[in-house]
């Protein structure tokens, strides 16, 4: 009797935290994400379970089951998986590992960098978070790929949407407290948002910045310690985020390069203003909702967040209104792109069978 077609999606890169890489898997190519399809999920346990389950279990339920195809939210697809061709589909969130080597630690060095460029020049179909990462994969994969958007929609996953309504002001006196949420690692680019927070303190405005997120790689976690009217959180679960969040004035995201960057649209559930670097993925995701900075230019980008943000009248206020046009405006490109995969994969198993 022939097998039944049915999607494998890699999950064997999950762990005991849940940051921006595992809630796009999670959200976005769960059996509910995919439904009516038919889904399996392949989990493993530590490195090296993972690593076995890229490079030989999710090969073997490809090689047993033809009417299958593979997809691969997290980490690039193997190389003994990519050699599967077009049953094979992953999800790119960003090009990191093939330009910014100089952040990365030595497994994405041997392991996944190697794996993500094979993929990208054999693989014909190739799903992307944003237009940006899709312009960026374009220079490194096979010439008639066919790149794909897949925004995910973003939720509130801090259950801070009740914040939305709560009017945030600033005071002369009163510390301007400022958030960063995302993993602390180089391509974060932290160090230049706790520049930014010193320049204001040079111009008389008591900033603060609270940073939430997982304590990388890099000499990055020593340095910030070091950097006064700093705090580094570390992981925290979503209500301690959600109380964090209550008390800030303002998102900040300082990155070097991101394929999306959820953090900045997630507070936005929120009404938080958002002050993020002036980078193509941070102009594409906020659009006119976002305060854009060049993080090299600390002093400059304190003067602005002084004008727009505490001198302007109703500053914070108003960028809580852009912030929730915003949401729409991308939730609604996000439900079309989805509506579009199910469609896809739903033919191109049909055609397996």
């Amino acid at each position: 009797m022939a097998q039944a077609p049915i999607i494998y999606v890699d999950e064997s890169h999950l762990g005991r935290y849940v940051t921006g890489l595992e809630r796009i898997t999670l959200e976005l190519f769960s059996a509910a994400a995919l439904a009516p399809l038919a889904v399996e999920p392949l989990r493993a346990s530590g490195t090296r379970g993972m690593i076995v389950a890229q490079t030989m279990r999710l090969p073997a339920r490809l090689a047993s089951n033809r009417r299958s195809l593979a997809l691969c939210p997290g980490f690039p697809p193997s190389i003994p998986l990519s050699l599967f061709g077009d049953r094979v589909i992953p999800y790119i969130h960003d090009i990191f590992l093939l330009t910014r080597k100089q952040d990365l630690n030595w497994r994405a060095q041997t392991y996944m960098a190697p794996a993500f460029r094979f993929a990208l020049r054999r693989l014909p179909w190739l799903l992307v978070n944003s237009e940006t990462t899709r312009s960026e994969v374009a220079a490194f994969a096979r010439p008639d790929a066919d790149i794909s958007l897949y925004r995910p929609r973003v939720r509130d996953v801090f259950g801070i949407a009740d914040q939305a309504g709560r009017p945030r002001s600033w005071s002369e006196g009163q510390p301007l407290r400022l958030i960063a949420i995302g993993t602390v690692e180089p391509r974060k680019n932290l160090r230049a948002a706790a520049a930014i927070v010193a320049a204001l303190q040079a111009i008389g405005i008591d900033a603060q910045l609270d940073i939430v997120g997982r304590l990388g790689w890099g000499n990055e976690v020593e340095a910030l310690k070091a950097m006064p009217h700093v705090t580094l959180h570390g992981y925290q679960e979503a209500d301690r985020v959600r109380d964090l969040i209550a008390a800030a004035h303002a998102l900040i995201t300082t990155s070097h390069d991101e394929g999306l960057g959820l953090a900045p649209l997630e507070a936005q559930h929120g009404g938080l203003a958002t002050i993020a670097a002036d980078i193509k993925v941070f102009c594409e995701a906020l659009g006119e909702s976002g305060l854009l900075v060049d993080p090299a230019r600390p002093d400059a980008a304190a003067q602005q967040i002084r004008a727009r943000l505490i001198d302007a009248p109703d500053g914070l206020a108003a960028a809580a209104s852009r912030a929730r046009d915003n949401l729409d405006r991308w939730n609604a490109a996000a439900d079309r792109d989805h509506a579009q995969l199910i469609e896809r994969l739903a033919a191109k198993l049909a055609a397996r069978g």
